[in-house]
């Protein structure tokens, strides 16, 4: 096993491993136990505010038309207005999600070396299982935060065909010297389809882990294998591939559907964001009292009695009022003339919305994944029946039965189910539309206006440079194979 730890170099410091998951030694990682410490180490980096612990959720939303910073001190303030240049841009995004591939390369690349060394055949068999788990959970992993860089990072897909630059592909366990280029988003692409097909055969289901002592040790708060096919089908989508994004949609619905998952009913759904693992979600942040973001985590900075970040925009309120008895207009609360997102409550005898998990994948995305693409396909039926179930679910009153699905019809509906959690910026430029930032005039949320907005922040599509960040500095600077691969405009 190579040793990965070079934590005092320059330039290249997303390629340092934090010291909860640093592999230090050559005999170091022994047993399955060592690789799903390992494994717990990258879901705590996860878990950082500078990830899904804050920073993804806010990030694909203020930089949208739903949600807004409230004033130009909020640490989404920069975002929302995009303000950054290649000077000031984040580092964070960039050194996290490197982080974490780093870690799950060392996983992906030693763990196969572990055998079982008894002789019971079926002990072997729940040895293997446990193995490819842990393995599959990796690739998983390695898959996200590579998308995650491609998308914050490289142009939508379908701007030009994956032609632009995304993030850089590192797939063996690298050390201070190395000096990469970036790949194209199509390239990128590539790989992250590869990493997930490869993963998801290997994921137990909840059945399997449940029946199974070694596999029990990882149940909740891990990627499992309905968590890595709602990603799979995301990645289909941004792509353009929308037959794969519809099949694998659909057999993950059946399957999780068997391994006893499902949509929240309509009843339980205004109360179902303060309890944990619940029948929709696939893969959600854990945080716990001990250990979480805290004050600095999704949940405290979007609540009115937290920090107060961000609030819902004025256009989107408006929106959302063309339908007052659909369940999803519950899910914000008006205080000070101000609408604040209410889906991060923080579970029962916990600290509130400072320690509330956050759900990363859910079922709901599934069937607006397969209602998109059933109707780039020109497959009305299935557009028709996949939409029905969010739209009834939401009000049962409200039906699709008989019309025809557009793909407008479908993104205002993922408008409604997914706000508050980092979809709506991509969501609108991968399917080449505009986002237009306006106010509304809403007496109940008056304060409510968007902040001084350059002309490019007001009205853009996938043309506006500032839709991708820019790599940061500290790495065009220590890394001279860069040269000349800062994204356009920057």
């Amino acid at each position: 096993m190579v040793v990965a730890v070079l934590a005092n170099g320059c330039g290249n410091d997303w390629l340092d491993l934090q010291p909860s998951t640093s592999v230090e030694t050559e005999g170091s990682l022994n047993a399955l136990s060592d690789f799903e410490f390992t494994m717990n180490g990258i879901y705590s980096t996860m878990q950082s505010y500078y990830y899904y612990g804050a920073r993804m959720q806010y990030y694909g939303d203020v930089t949208g038309d739903d949600v807004q910073a409230y004033s130009a001190s909020k640490r989404c303030a920069t975002y929302y207005q995009f303000g950054y240049n290649k000077d000031n841009a984040p580092t964070t995004f960039w050194r996290t999600c490197y982080d974490i591939i780093q870690n799950a390369n060392i996983v992906i690349n030693s763990i196969d070396g572990i055998v079982y060394d008894g002789e019971d055949e079926q002990g072997k068999t729940l040895f293997e299982a446990y193995r490819n788990d842990l393995k599959g959970q990796a690739l998983a992993v390695r898959a996200l935060a590579l998308f995650d860089i491609t998308r914050l990072y490289g142009y939508p897909y379908l701007k030009d065909n994956g032609a632009s630059l995304g993030g850089v592909i590192v797939e063996d366990v690298v050390g201070i010297a190395y000096k990469p280029k970036r790949s194209t988003v199509a390239e990128c692409y590539d790989k992250i389809i590869k990493y997930l097909t490869d993963a998801i055969p290997l994921l137990a289901t909840e059945k399997e882990k449940k029946s199974s002592d070694w596999l029990a040790r990882s149940v909740r708060g891990k990627m499992n294998r309905w968590s890595a096919m709602t990603l799979l089908s995301r990645v289909y989508l941004y792509k353009g591939d929308d037959a794969n994004a519809f099949k694998t949609a659909e057999e993950a619905i059946k399957g999780a559907e068997k391994d006893g998952y499902g949509l929240w009913s309509n009843d339980e759904y205004t109360d179902v964001w303060a309890k944990d693992f619940t029948s929709e979600v696939f893969f959600e942040i854990v945080n716990l009292l001990t250990d979480s973001p805290g004050k600095e985590s999704m949940g405290y900075l979007c609540s009115s009695s937290g920090y107060k970040d961000m609030i819902l925009t004025s256009s989107f309120v408006d929106f959302l009022q063309k339908d007052k008895n659909d369940v999803r207009y519950k899910m914000f609360k008006i205080s000070s003339k101000r609408a604040y997102i209410q889906k991060y409550p923080g579970q029962e005898g916990d600290n509130g919305p400072a320690d509330a998990n956050i759900p990363v994948f859910r079922m709901s995305e599934l069937y607006l994944n397969a209602a998109e693409a059933a109707v780039k396909l020109e497959d009305n039926d299935n557009a028709v029946y996949y939409l029905d179930k969010i739209v009834s679910r939401g009000n049962p009153d409200n039906t699709v039965e008989g019309t025809t699905i557009t793909l407008d019809r479908v993104l205002d509906e993922r408008r409604k189910e997914f706000f508050g959690e980092g979809h709506r910026m991509f969501d609108v430029l991968r399917n080449g539309g505009k986002i237009v930032r306006k106010n509304v005039s809403i007496s109940a949320i008056s304060s409510t206006k968007h902040l001084s907005l350059q002309d490019y922040a007001k009205e853009f599509d996938w043309n506006m440079y500032k839709v991708v960040l820019p790599i940061p500095k500290a790495e065009m600077d220590a890394n001279p194979n860069m040269a000349g691969q800062q994204n356009p405009g920057y």
